[in-house]
């Protein structure tokens, strides 16, 4: 069982689900992680992937645990030093045999850790192709012998949580359900409205949520629909109003299915630790870590 999200990261500096703020510097780090379910005859368990970037160096690290007996094995690349650029690993979790190739020579990146076009990934657990991320399919058939085939992934996309950047304006991008668009989110944070301070959010430049007087409603939920699905969006912008040093706030758009798998809004261990489950399979929560950029 994935017990936290995503908790599996103690080492390099990838502790992003601690809040103290003795750990700012750490969690301001540009990253987004990326939690899968993946459930066959010889596995069960999760896939994380999480890419990282901070002024130092680009990351990328990739977690697989076996929900039979919480067995974990973790796979750690630094692709930006010349020679990791392309690779692949091998390790084994409970008797599972897990190996990881990658291919990011080419790959092209916006603003977030994660690349946008121009790389592969690919996972195979006991030599089953599982997961494979990025556009260069063909290279990575080739790569690990795959049937040239379209690849259906048995791997399903259960959660993101990812740190966005800004002073008012906090952007995302999120695709709710399997057959539905990438949506924009825009998030939008005015502290001198005239009815309080007050906090928008946009899905597609539509407001879907507004909320006033926000220091007597720093922490709350609401649900909305987005392509015809319920989605309940909890918001804790506390960090942003009363804590100088830490100053996040946490954002968490949860597919209806989900909702009805953790009924209530998330306790306070939930929103520094937030928990994903074999029960969420038929849901995707988006978590965002807001952090004011000076």
């Amino acid at each position: 069982m994935m017990k936290d999200f995503p908790s599996c990261f103690g080492e390099n500096g990838v502790q992003v689900a601690d809040s103290s703020p003795s750990t700012t510097t750490t969690r301001a780090q540009n990253l987004v992680s990326c939690i899968y379910h993946y459930h066959s005859h010889s596995f069960s368990g999760f896939i994380t992937v999480t890419w990282i970037k901070n002024l130092m160096a680009q990351a990328l690290s990739i977690a697989v645990e076996s929900s039979a007996n919480d067995s974990l094995g973790r796979v750690d690349i630094r692709p930006w030093l010349f020679s990791k650029r392309k690779g692949s690993k091998k390790m084994v979790v409970d008797t599972t045999k897990v190996d990881i190739y990658w291919d990011l020579s080419s790959a092209r990146f916006g603003s977030s850790p994660e690349p946008l076009e121009g790389f592969y990934l690919a996972i195979a657990l006991n030599q089953e192709l599982s997961l494979l991320l990025g556009d260069l399919k063909s290279e990575a058939y080739n790569k690990i012998d795959h049937h040239p085939s379209p690849f259906a992934s048995k791997a399903s996309f259960l959660a993101r949580k990812e740190h966005i950047f800004g002073k008012r304006l906090y952007h995302s991008k999120a695709q709710f359900c399997a057959k539905g668009r990438l949506h924009d989110i825009r998030i939008e944070f005015d502290p001198n409205e005239r009815f309080g301070k007050c906090l928008t959010v946009f899905v597609d430049r539509k407001a879907v949520l507004q909320v006033t007087h926000l220091q007597w409603k720093f922490r709350g939920n609401q649900a909305i629909f987005v392509d015809g699905v319920c989605v309940e969006v909890f918001w804790d912008v506390h960090g942003w109003l009363f804590d100088s040093v830490a100053g996040s706030a946490i954002f968490l758009f949860r597919t209806q299915a989900q909702a009805q798998a953790q009924a209530g809004a998330p306790s306070s261990e939930d929103w520094q630790r937030w928990k994903v489950t074999p029960s969420h399979s038929l849901g995707f929560s988006l978590v965002l870590c807001a952090w004011k950029s000076e």
